[in-house]
């Protein structure tokens, strides 16, 4: 037990300062409601391409076009139970010069957007979003590999965070 002016018996003297502790807080989601959004899309999906299937096999007799409308089915729903999993996946923060996005289960993709390097900042609207009151913003800069899309934010968000984005992107550059 250490002993001085000032210290507690259960309190430790650190002759180094300690390094910052690792966090991983400030990270914001995106809306819970776009997992019905990404649901919706996949059952579309899957309508299409079994209903092609289908058609194959009712139309050209096709014998295996049956097995092929069973596996995209089965595949789908697969897919579709993973969806809200992949969707609380979906964050991204804010930081001092740059915007951060992430997003994955097992292929996991973190995208840093500069501030100074936004071109465009865009928001769109699909039929099953626009009902829910959800918005994509997307983010466009000079390198075409870098375009970031957020998803599944309200509306008021995406506009609250678009006109943001754009005023810190035009003082970034001024002052460049």
């Amino acid at each position: 037990m250490p002993e001085g002016p000032g210290l507690q018996p259960d309190e430790t003297v650190h002759d180094e300062p300690r390094p910052p502790e690792a966090s991983d807080t400030g990270w914001l989601r995106v809306s819970p409601k776009y997992v019905l959004v990404e649901v919706v899309g996949s059952i579309i999906g899957m309508l299409i391409f079994v209903g092609i299937a289908l058609g194959a096999y009712f139309l050209l007799h096709w014998e295996w076009a049956l097995w092929v409308a069973g596996a995209i089915a089965v595949v789908s729903l697969v897919g579709i139970a993973f969806e809200p999993r992949r969707v609380r996946s979906i964050q991204y923060r804010l930081r001092a010069d740059d915007l951060l996005f992430r997003r994955g289960i097992m292929f996991q993709r973190q995208v840093a957007v500069p501030y100074g390097r936004m071109q465009l900042v865009d928001i769109t609207r699909g039929p099953v979003a626009r009902a829910l009151g959800l918005a994509d913003l997307k983010f466009v800069t000079a390198a075409a590999s870098s375009a970031v899309t957020v998803p599944g934010l309200p509306m008021a968000e995406a506009d609250r965070l678009r006109d943001e984005l754009v005023a810190l992107a035009e003082s970034r550059r001024a002052g460049l």
